[in-house]
């Protein structure tokens, strides 16, 4: 956990000082931020993140085409779009998307047209090493934390202010990040893992695979 704030999540003024806030503090060598598709975080994103990729959460994406699919299609049109993730590399990746996109804009161009604007975003995850991808695609992690932080915090209900909501809720995090950096199982991606990224050689990849299993 690098940093947390309370703030309105459409506010692009909220999100540029935040992302700002972690840059003063330190961080650098952003290469892909995965989030929501708010408008105001996007737009800080893009401001402040220079050079890095943005994954759009996949799951988000296929829920907002589903919810202009006939419900007989549904189940076909999600089974359709699980194939593009199920790729063995980014060419095949790309390809199937291509596929994919085709064939239901025959029946439903509505959602070929939907898919092509969120090609960039959906797939970003596939310039990154295959071992991350499942970690990478969505941001199914982060629910979990947010979950964690409802349900601690749904006992409180009513916050006098804004500081108290941080009080508890950065305990909520330090307990998460704890877990995170002495739980090997828990971990989001190890440190042998991140060498794909960081050590790109076939060496390094020989040391981080096995560890990017179980990361």
């Amino acid at each position: 956990m690098l940093g947390f704030d309370v703030g309105d999540s459409e506010d692009g003024a909220f999100w540029t000082a935040f992302l700002r806030s972690l840059k003063a503090r330190g961080l650098g060598g952003v290469q892909l931020v995965i989030s929501d598709a708010h408008t105001g975080l996007k737009a800080a994103i893009g401001a402040v993140m220079l050079g890095a990729a943005w994954q759009r959460c996949r799951v988000h994406v296929m829920r907002n085409v589903l919810a202009v699919v006939p419900r007989g299609n549904t189940e076909m049109v999600a089974a359709a779009a699980r194939t593009v993730f199920g790729q063995p590399d980014a060419e095949h990746v790309g390809e199937q998307f291509e596929t994919i996109a085709a064939m239901l804009g025959r029946q439903l161009p509505k959602v070929e047209q939907m898919m092509r604007d969120a090609h960039d975003d959906l797939l970003a995850f596939a310039g990154f090493p295959q071992a991350h991808w499942r970690k990478i695609w969505s941001t199914n992690p982060l629910e979990r934390v947010n979950r964690e932080v409802k349900r601690r915090t749904e006992v409180v209900g009513v916050f006098p202010n804004p500081a108290a909501l941080l009080r508890l809720a950065g305990a909520v995090l330090v307990e998460i990040h704890d877990e995170w950096a002495v739980a090997s199982e828990r971990r989001y991606l190890s440190g042998a893992s991140m060498k794909l990224i960081t050590d790109p050689t076939p060496q390094a990849q020989e040391v981080a695979e096995p560890a990017a299993l179980t990361a």
